[in-house]
Parts: structure tokens; sequence; C-alpha cells
């Protein structure tokens, strides 16, 4: 039996709270003109503004000449390391004229954003004991005077947070040591041998530099909490506790002591800031350990949770949980973006959070109340001793989902006939069912898979239309929990994670495995939906387009344009944004695993991609900037 969504308050803590109604900082490019000459010139943040819109009201290039594209310059930034499954993940940040991105091995250059000419590098000198390289970009601040301070913000994965002068490059003296905090020194525990650091951009509200950080996922894991820093003196102005301690707001959530030294939960792919509002918001990540949770039952506030926290004070706002109990790994991969849509004939400030589930969410900006109607159901239980998984998940009216939901006969791969029956006969052996059915000893089949629907890729928005536009994943995974050996302190881990394949090793499923998305936010609808990416040995094989995984994200222009790498067959695209018909396509030398940028220098409008490679999809790696333009 379904629920109204007033029911969530009396599953232990209430979803939405109240907030300040101001002017909408992502309505400005709503108020811009189309003249390219007067449009927006600077790509100012990772997400194109502090909204993640990544909209630009650039013109130039256009549905009529995109065809014309070349390669305007290329940059090699150096970097690679031997024998590292490294990838360039950053999105350029253009400031008049000047273009700051990251490498492999996580130096900071900049650029002459209309040559690719190098001005300056930093390099933070990597320490063996990183386990991971990824960076996702920068974020600048500045005073706001004529001849002031300029800066650049970079977190990076072991743990340090570096301010450098964004004219030469050299690091701030009055911050931190020597232009460095060392994040791990704030945190009680003892991260010796656990991951803690940041692969997300920061973002910067006011004086605050505010972070998001990337940990571990095993039974033993960092905190998660969201952390502000005096963006001039690098000593920390505020910490949220994503797990709740005692005395706080939903520690309720938490039974006994599963709350101690409880991991993830973490805001893992960054945060979006309404300035205007004084609002920061993350998505955020599942609670440690990601597959088992007999040691932690209950809802696990703020796991799997949309938050909004005061950026003065890390206060809460108001969340709204999206997951309860997560066993599956779908962490909010990806901070929501802040959009302005139409319902019921008035203009709503909202936030709009796409996840791994295949869903989006659409909610009030100030009030957390969902846009659309969020009902309960029964969801499939554990049959894993000791695990107590939540009788009902949450699910909206609207929009449909983006992915398919669960995996049966029905679903599996028609690509040939052997294919098929190979998948056929590995499923008698498996658990399968719809989604939120929970990893088993016997191995569960999961669709939507660890890696979405959504990824951290994100969606880009329209304001002109309304339209929010996402690249998705869409192909099952397998994960088995195994009993954990006697001189341990939980009961399971997993085993044999990764996708369920065919012989061949081709997704499990029907294609298409990889999508590009439009959801019509002011309707709730899907407008249309295209594979994304392709295997050219499969093309020979005369089969249509069957989309691959994919990781990067888009941007969307007022030309009619989504530009979008992220597929593994290496390939940079142009799509209409009204139909989703393929325009323009480059082979670039290594997967663009990364979300473009475009910017104008001298009436000239470019765009540009990382060229990293490696990544999750393990293709060949790169360390290449590719800029765009017409002739």
């Amino acid at each position: 039996m379904q629920k109204p969504m007033t029911c969530l308050a009396e599953r232990g803590a209430r979803s939405v709270g109240g907030g300040a109604a101001t002017i909408l900082l992502v309505l400005l490019p709503l108020l811009l003109p189309q003249n390219p000459a007067l449009a927006q010139t600077d790509w100012s943040f990772v997400g194109g503004d502090q909204g993640r819109m990544r909209y630009s009201t650039l013109n130039q290039i256009n549905r009529k000449n995109v065809k014309n594209l070349q390669v305007a310059w290329t940059f090699h930034t150096g970097g690679l390391l031997p024998k590292v499954n490294s990838a360039i993940q950053c999105t350029p940040v253009v400031i008049e004229g000047v273009m700051y991105v990251t490498s492999p091995d996580t130096q900071v250059i900049a650029l002459d954003a209309a040559t690719g000419r190098e001005r300056w590098r930093f390099n933070p000198q990597r320490i063996a004991k990183w386990r991971y390289l990824y960076n996702r970009g920068i974020a600048y601040w500045s005073d706001g005077q004529i001849g002031g301070a300029r800066r650049i913000l970079l977190a990076i994965p072991d743990g340090r947070l570096y301010s450098l002068d964004a004219r030469t490059g050299r690091p701030d003296p009055d911050f931190g040591k020597q232009g460095a905090v060392e994040l791990r020194a704030g945190i009680k525990r003892n991260l010796a041998d656990l991951t803690y650091g940041v692969t997300a951009a920061p973002v910067v509200f006011e004086n605050l530099v505010i972070l998001g950080f990337s940990v571990g996922e095993g039974h033993v894991s960092a905190p998660g909490d969201v952390r502000a820093f005096d963006v001039r003196t690098g000593t920390e102005s505020w910490r949220f506790h994503t797990v709740p301690q005692p005395g706080e707001f939903g520690h309720e959530t938490w039974p006994g002591e599963s709350w101690r030294e409880r991991g993830g939960v973490n805001a893992w792919g960054g945060l979006s800031v309404d300035a205007k509002r004084g609002l920061v918001f993350a998505g955020l990540g599942s609670a440690a350990f990601d597959f088992y949770g007999g040691d932690r039952p209950g809802d696990n506030l703020f796991a799997n949770s949309v938050v909004a926290l005061d950026a003065r004070t890390g206060r809460r706002t108001w969340h709204y949980q999206l997951v309860r109990h997560d066993v599956w790994d779908y962490d909010l991969p990806t901070p929501p973006n802040l959009v302005t849509v139409t319902h019921d004939g008035k203009r709503r400030e909202a936030v709009a959070q796409v996840t791994k589930t295949g869903y989006v969410f659409l909610f009030d900006r100030v009030t957390g109340q969902p846009l659309f109607e969020i009902r309960e159901r029964p969801a499939p239980q554990s049959d894993a001793p000791g695990e107590q998984t939540s009788p009902m998940q949450v699910y909206p009216v609207k929009p449909a989902p983006f992915v398919r939901h669960g995996f049966s006969e029905k679903d599996v791969t028609d690509i040939s006939p052997a294919a098929r029956e190979f998948v056929l006969e590995k499923m008698k052996t498996m658990r399968s069912g719809p989604i939120f059915t929970p990893p088993s000893v016997r191995g569960t089949i999961q669709m939507p898979g660890l890696h979405g629907g959504a990824t951290w890729s994100g969606a880009s928005f329209d304001p002109t239309t309304g339209l929010l536009y996402i690249n998705a994943n869409d192909m099952p995974w397998q994960v088995f929990l195994t009993p954990a050996t006697p001189d341990k302190n939980y009961k399971f881990a997993a085993r044999g994670i990764g996708w369920l394949t065919d012989k061949d090793g081709y997704p499990a499923a029907k294609p298409p495995w990889g999508t590009l998305n439009a959801i019509d936010l002011n309707r709730g609808e899907i407008k249309w939906q295209v594979p994304l990416g392709e295997y050219p040995e499969l093309i020979a094989r005369g089969l249509a387009p069957t989309g691959t995984e994919n990781f990067g994200g888009s941007c969307v222009t007022a030309g009619g344009l989504i530009f979008i790498g992220s597929t593994r067959d290496e390939k940079f695209r142009a799509f209409d944004k009204a139909t989703g018909t393929l325009l323009w396509e480059h082979k670039l030398e290594a997967g663009a695993y990364a979300a473009p940028s475009t910017y104008s220098i001298n009436g000239r409008q470019y765009v540009v991609i990382a060229a990293g490679g490696g990544g999750k999809l393990a293709t060949k790696t790169g360390d290449a900037y590719v800029a765009f333009a017409l002739p």
C-alpha cells in the first residue's frame, strides 16, 4: 500500500525545512542578449555558473555551421605516469582570457585561452601512496578589487588544499602553511591507511572555500563531512556532520552505536551554490560499507540525501533522502542543478537531482518540497543473514526513469543468439528482479548498475526551454556477498562486482547501453533519448549504434547545441538540443571523460574538452586539452 509523502516525517526525521527567498542567480542567462558579441565570454565555474547549469549564451557556433568546426589548438600537459590508470576529468575554467586546467598528476596549468600557450604551472608533487589521481577542476576567487587578490583553489586526492596566486601560480603564503592546508589534520580519527581527499572542484561562497570529500567505501573508511575554510587564511570555518552526532538532527536514524566512526555519506561529486540565498547544496553518497548494512540498521541519514546548507554556517536548511539504507552503491553521484522551471503557470526556482537510479527529483529551492509528487512503494527484501533493508523506497511520479529498472529475461541481450543464450544460462544461478533487489550470497543482478543511470557527469540545463540533458549508463551489474572470515568484525564482504556480460564481454542487456536524454522539467516528461557512443566492430556486423558506458558530461548553448564526449569510442560530438540529432563528431587521441566548456575570445567562440582517457573505462590514457573553433 502506498503512503503519502507526509509519512516520511514519521520515519525518523523531517524531509524539509525553511529558507530565505531572494533573486535567483541562474536567471541571469535569460536576461543576457543572444548577440555573441554581447553574450557571456568566460566559463568562470566548472559548472558554467555556481548552480551548475553548464549553459552558455554563446551562439556563434550553431546548428548550421557546427559541421565546420576544426581544431584551433591542442595542449599536452605532461604528467602521465607509467602503469597508472589516470584520467583527466577536469572541466577547464576560463576567466579574462586565461584558462585553468589540471594534468593527469594534478598539476595546475594556466593557458592563454586563445592559443593554448602555457603561462604558468604549479606542481603539488605527487605522494606515492595516492590511490587515485582523478581531479575535476579548480575554483577561482577574487576579492573584487581592481588589482586585488586573485586565487586558484586546488584540492587534491591526497588530502591537501592549495591557494595559488592566479597571476603567477605561486602558493599564497598567508594560506595555511606555505599555501597549503593539510585536510587530514582536522580529523580526530586515524586516517593513515584510509582514503581521504578531494576529486571534485571546490566551490567558493563569499570568503569561504567549501569542499566535499572522496573517501573509501569499505567497512573501515573516513568520514564524509562537508567542510568550509577561510579563503584568505585556510582556517576551518564550519563542518557539517553528514552522519549526525549525538544531539544533532537525524541522529535517531542511527540506532545504538552504528553512527560511531561511520564512513562514507560524502559529497564526493562536489557542491552547487545559490549565492543570492547563501545556500550550498550537496548530493550525498551511501554509508560504508556499500553492499551490506547489517551493522547500520535504519534509514541512515543523511546518506543518499539532497541536503541544503546555510553557506555561512553549515547548518542544515532542508534535506530529502532518496534511497533508504543503501546496499546498492546508489550514491547521489553529483550535486544538484539549480534551475528555474514553470509549474502551474508560475516560475519556480528549483533543485534538480539526477541519480544512479535513473530518476530526476525536483524540489523547491527554498523549502525542499517536491514539485512532482513522490510516493513510497514496497521494495524487495534482503535474504542475507543480519541484513534488514528498508521495507519502502521512494519514487517520483514524474519524470519517468531515463534508464531501465530491474532485470529479467525480456531485458537479456539480443545482439546474437549465442550472446543471449550465454546470459540466460548465467541468470539461472543468480538472483534478479526489480530495482532495489538486494545483494545476495548467490549473486544478484543489479540494474541500474553501480555506474548508473547518471554518474558524476551530472546534467546540463537550458534555462530558455526547461530541458535537462543527462548522459546515462543502462547496463546490468553483478554483486556477490561473501561471508567474512572469523577474524573480521563484520559478517559479509563483497566479491565479483562488475558488469554482467555476454561471452564476448559486451553488456548482458539489450542495447542501448549508453544514452543521451532530454527531460522537460516543466512537464516532467522525457522529450527524447538517443544512443550515445558505439562499438565499431558491432557497427561492422550491421548492428545499429548501441551506445557505450560513458563518463564525462555535456554543455548546452544558445546556438542550439549539446557538446559531449564521455564515450569509450573516444569521440567528441555535437547534438541538436531540440531533437537529439547528431550534427558533428571528431575522433580524439584519447577518451574525453570530462565535461567540456565554451567561451569567447575577441569575438571567436571556442569549445574545449580534456582528452585524458583511462579512468573507469580503462581505455588508453592521454594528456591533451583540445579546443575547437570555426575557421
